[in-house]
């Protein structure tokens, strides 16, 4: 069995996810977008793209990863 790749080359790959943005984000598009793939073998990952080109690139986290490179950014 092949690893899954960190990242997939266009966001609209993701069919069915629902993305987020914080209800921080000021609507200008300079913020991220997070989605939570359900189905399939991304299922329990999360899915990272940039607002401003949604149908650009996505990043691929497990959950815990995502929670160790968020706590960096808080804790420095």
């Amino acid at each position: 069995m092949s690893a899954l790749p960190r990242h997939i080359r266009s966001s609209t790959e993701l069919h069915g996810v629902r993305w987020l943005r914080s209800s921080y984000s000021t609507g200008a598009n300079n913020c991220v977008e997070t989605a939570r793939p359900q189905a399939g073998p991304r299922a329990g990952l999360l899915a990272v793209r940039d607002s401003k080109n949604p149908a650009g690139p996505a990043l691929l986290f497990s959950p815990g990863s995502w929670t160790e490179f968020t706590a960096g950014l808080c804790h420095g």
